[in-house]
């Protein structure tokens, strides 16, 4: 999305939170991180407290989950369905939204994303899409 820049990365969401809470015209990118954002309240004051927050670590070891890579998580799945890449995505999310709602349905599909991206980071290759569809599909 920002190339791998961590901290550009982070000021997108303050900036499209910030736009979106002062009711600024938004471009499609900063539409769907808004639109995420608003579906984590836990999640609002960290970004309204800007810059101060920018380069905070979360470590998992002490119990803390980082809230930009679960949003992104959220963005990849609603970016993968909206191209239907892997193919066969956009009606597995369908099919998962008609059992509970889509926010829900993608808190489930990212359990799969994410083991996919784990096991693609160990073994220094890309995400293997089949292995990840077929997690999608045991849901």
């Amino acid at each position: 999305m920002f190339g791998n820049d961590r901290n550009e990365l982070r000021r997108a969401y303050y900036d499209a939170w910030q736009k979106a809470q002062t009711e600024q015209q938004l471009t499609s990118l900063e539409l769907m991180i808004a639109e995420v954002v608003q579906l984590h309240p836990e999640y609002h004051k960290l970004l309204e407290a800007g810059e101060a927050t920018i380069d905070a670590d979360f470590n998992v070891d002490q119990g803390q989950s980082n809230p930009f890579l679960h949003m992104g998580m959220h963005i990849a799945i609603r970016e993968q369905v909206s191209t239907d890449r892997p193919t066969g995505i956009a009606l597995l999310h369908q099919q998962l939204s008609q059992r509970e709602d889509h926010h829900q349905a993608e808190h489930q599909m990212m359990e799969c994303l994410g083991e996919a991206m784990w096991n693609a980071q160990r073994s220094g290759k890309a995400p293997d899409e089949q292995n990840y569809l077929e997690c999608l599909y045991k849901i």
